[in-house]
């Protein structure tokens, strides 16, 4: 069975929102033959990138960069997994209170370097979540878990 880990830093109740819609988007009852594992980032490991077939990232954006859990599960994934995980589908959300350029530029930095292949747009989130940054969460786990579900 495909797996689609969600690796995710969810300091505060914006994040926990954002995170909540993309995990019922990921395991919507349409979402069929696919496992869903969720870890914090200073939890996930080398072996849970290893085990998943795709992957959802989740981070705030601190002092203009992905925040420091996210950056060190990176760390500690990146070689262990590089030649492994080239080329699976991952997609991605940022929050932060007035600009997340720096975090989705650091994001896109590593996971290409990783070799990932963005499936979905990135979700990006600036203040308080409204309805439509909820949806947008929802379609993003929905999305990525799809693709997982069909094999792309």
């Amino acid at each position: 069975m495909p797996t689609l880990l969600i690796v995710h830093h969810t300091p505060s109740p914006n994040c926990q929102a954002l995170f909540e819609a993309v995990v019922a988007g990921a395991t919507t009852p349409e979402i069929e033959g696919v496992r869903v594992v969720r870890r914090a980032a200073l939890a996930a490991t080398a072996s849970d990138v290893l085990e998943a077939d795709g992957y959802l990232l989740g981070t705030p954006a601190n002092l203009g960069y992905m925040s420091g859990a996210l950056k060190h599960f990176f760390d500690q994934v990146y070689y262990p997994c590089l030649d492994e995980t080239r080329g699976r589908p991952f997609g991605y959300y940022v929050h932060g209170g007035n600009d997340v350029t720096g975090a989705v530029r650091a994001v896109e930095a590593v996971t290409t370097g990783l070799g990932w292949r963005r499936a979905a747009d990135p979700v990006t989130v600036t203040g308080e979540p409204g309805k439509a940054d909820t949806e947008a969460c929802w379609e993003l786990g929905a999305t990525v878990a799809a693709g997982l579900m069909t094999g792309d």
